[in-house]
């Protein structure tokens, strides 16, 4: 569907976000960047994630300064309170019952960053997910099941934790951990992808 005009590199270890990616045709390189994932005091949850994606972004970039770097981090928010990965099954659970019955927001911070042609462009994107009820013998067999434990939110929407949610309003990607609309304008408008040509001889669909 697209060609990359340039080495695209994702900085961030995400197989889901690999995954859109590979979706759209663009080949790329992985490199996940390691950096400090703590909210500053006071930190809104909207800064929290455009600082994370930029500073996973400039760190890969640093090294890659010829490449395309695409840096991402989500937040699951409720009422200003950031929501990460889990650090235990009691967590997990916990966020779970916290979130259920309620509609929170989760938030994707996206920074494209090209250091050789001094490119640097970050967006945010927010969806809103409305979760279910569910007696907690249920949201502790999901728990059991393991998915939790490396989702912000405690949860994967597109996963067996979609069950739980009742309503979403806006991109799903974006809930999923990229917000492909997003992305695919971003690099677009840079030059970095293009869509690919039609195959030879191939005959145009008409009504």
């Amino acid at each position: 569907m697209f060609t990359a005009c340039c080495p695209i590199i994702l900085a961030s270890a995400s197989p889901r976000r690999q995954d859109f990616l590979s979706l759209l045709g663009l080949q790329h390189l992985t490199v996940p960047a390691e950096i400090d994932e703590t909210p500053e005091i006071g930190e809104v949850a909207e800064a929290f994630a455009l600082r994370m994606a930029t500073a996973k972004a400039e760190q890969v970039a640093a090294a890659h300064p010829e490449a395309c770097v695409i840096g991402a981090d989500t937040v699951v928010v409720l009422d200003q309170t950031i929501f990460g990965k889990p650090r235990n099954c009691r967590e997990a659970l916990t966020t779970l019952q916290t979130l259920q019955g309620l509609t929170h927001k989760v938030i994707t911070g996206v920074a494209v960053i090209m250091q050789q042609r001094t490119i640097k462009e970050a967006n945010s994107v927010t969806s809103l997910v409305t979760f279910d009820t569910f007696t907690e013998e249920v949201l502790q067999a999901y728990v059991d099941s393991g998915e939790p434990m490396d989702k912000a939110g405690a949860y994967a929407i597109q996963g067996k934790g979609t069950f739980l949610i009742r309503s979403i309003t806006g991109s799903y990607s974006n809930v999923v951990g990229l917000p492909v609309n997003t992305v695919v304008q971003v690099l677009l408008r840079h030059g970095f992808i293009q869509p690919c040509d039609a195959s030879p001889g191939r005959v145009p669909v008409t009504e």
